[in-house]
């Protein structure tokens, strides 16, 4: 060790082989683990309800898929919703579809890649009250979530089959929670809402059901599943995984109804019992089946739109929905039940 000329080349040895470490990086997982270790993850927004079941669903079933980790945002109420999504800090969400129209008519860069559900609202009336009809309600106190809302589009649909004038009832917005409550107390006299906020009243004992929304508008449409056109564009893989993991989440959740409320409820925050007799009382009273939208119903929701002064101009849906990302078959989701004392 005594040569300079030894030691100079040891030393360049020892400067190759560690700049060939430096290089390769043994240290570092594979690819296939730092997938499996950093796969990607997406915050998707929900409202307590069950029209947006399938999210939690999803949610859940992504905790162990090797895919990506979609980790549902709870909500409770669509302005806080949309004000994120605005500023971009919100890419996927589910929301009522005239909202969703609202958006892209104010500019918003969004898509309309699934539904949330078919059906899943009620019309309840005050048990006292000897209504049949709308048409009886005449005089009477009538809830709407919003102007913005699929409930409002259908009442009026629903005046007009049964050729009741607006005037006739007096409709106020309020938000779905406080509703069951206002019925009880005789605030108001009925209430048009999706689930679980209509079965609460039927469980206490204040109110009855009226009308299903599919006796009204078979395979009603309340709530879409909204991605920004960012997302698509620079995440077209997780856009896919999310539209695959609703369809079927949904699927699942057809066969295993008393199992989803279990699941469900603690993300919602709300009585399992009350979710229960929401998707078993009947078993039709929500559906998660058939949810790729079609231009037709889709138009016809924007007409109505325009037609109740929720948009300013004529929407061409074809604008709107994009179906690239819905799987051609939908097989039934994987979901491991937890424990009955555990939480999701």
């Amino acid at each position: 060790m005594r040569s300079p000329l030894l030691r100079w080349g040891l030393g360049a040895l020892a400067l190759v082989i560690l700049l060939g470490l430096l290089r390769a990086k043994p240290w570092a997982p594979r690819p296939e683990e730092k997938k499996a270790e950093e796969r990607e993850t997406l915050a998707v927004g929900f409202l307590p309800v069950t029209c947006h079941l399938t999210c939690p669903v999803t949610d859940y079933g992504s905790k162990t898929s090797r895919l990506t980790r979609f980790e549902s945002q709870r909500f409770t109420d669509f302005p806080t919703m949309v004000e994120t999504v605005k500023s971009g800090r919100l890419d996927a969400t589910f929301m009522i579809a005239p909202l969703a129209m609202k958006l892209r008519e104010q500019g918003v860069q969004v898509k309309i890649a699934y539904l949330g559900h078919r059906d899943g609202s009620t019309v309840i009336v005050r048990k006292d009250l000897p209504v049949k009809s709308l048409a009886d309600l005449k005089g009477r106190t009538f809830a709407i979530p919003s102007k913005y809302s699929n409930q409002n589009l259908v009442i009026r649909k629903l005046m007009k089959d049964e050729g009741v004038d607006p005037a006739d009832i007096r409709f106020v917005e309020m938000p779905p929670p406080d509703m069951p409550g206002a019925l009880a107390s005789k605030a108001i006299d009925a209430y048009f809402v999706g689930e679980p906020h209509a079965a609460r009243a039927e469980l206490d004992g204040s109110g009855r059901v009226l009308y299903h929304a599919k006796d009204i508008w078979p395979r009603f449409i309340s709530c879409v599943l909204v991605v920004t056109e960012k997302l698509i564009a620079e995440r077209p893989a997780v856009v896919k995984d999310l539209v695959r993991g609703i369809a079927e989440s949904g699927e699942w959740a057809e066969t295993h109804r008393t199992d989803a409320a279990r699941l469900v409820s603690p993300y919602f925050r709300q009585d399992e019992k009350l979710v229960r007799y929401v998707l078993t009382q009947p078993p039709d009273r929500v559906s998660y089946r058939m949810l790729t939208p079609n231009d037709d119903e889709m138009q016809r929701i924007a007409d109505m739109g325009l037609e109740a002064g929720i948009l300013e101009r004529r929407l061409d849906v074809r604008g709107l929905v994009d179906r690239q990302f819905i799987p051609p078959d939908i097989a039934e989701a994987h979901i491991e039940m937890p424990a009955s004392d555990a939480q999701p």
